[in-house]
């Protein structure tokens, strides 16, 4: 790390940026170049969730390559600068390495939409458990990050 003082090493303060982050943005390989994308996800004891459609480029190329890597950004500021290159950006973010499986069982299926729809505080039902139509189950498949390895940095 270029910057040894803005590295994060506490693994609760990891924890808490992944738990609080709004948005994972998943990064792919599609041949010689990289391909990422903006997800909602979840994550719990080491593994990353996030749901998709069962087809498309990510799915494609997951199954070509399950590895990733991962970012999830917390608590950015802009800090304006006195003049040109004097600016800076105040964040907290959580960098991940990790190999990909897709779930497609109605039963993992729910527990990976359970953890994902507590990360973003979703509504239960009278019996404390989510609903999911069974077209969306149908329709849907989990990309699991078995995750290898988190670094965090921030700059606050």
């Amino acid at each position: 790390m270029a910057k040894p003082e803005r590295m994060i090493s506490d693994p609760a303060a990891i924890d808490d940026i992944l738990q609080r982050g709004s948005t994972c943005h998943l990064a792919m390989v599609d041949g010689d170049r990289p391909y990422v994308v903006p997800l909602c996800y979840g994550y719990r004891d080491g593994v990353l969730y996030a749901h998709s459609a069962r087809e498309g480029r990510k799915i494609d190329l997951l199954q070509r390559n399950p590895n990733v890597c991962f970012d999830v950004t917390i608590d950015t500021e802009l800090a304006p600068g006195q003049g040109p290159c004097r600016w800076n950006m105040h964040y907290r973010s959580v960098v991940g390495f990790g190999r990909v499986t897709l779930l497609d069982d109605p039963e993992d299926k729910r527990t990976a939409l359970d953890i994902i729809m507590e990360h973003y505080g979703g509504q239960r039902d009278a019996d404390g458990r989510f609903s999911y139509a069974d077209r969306i189950l149908e329709n849907t498949i989990i990309i699991r990050v078995a995750v290898e390895s988190l670094s965090g940095k921030e700059n606050l």
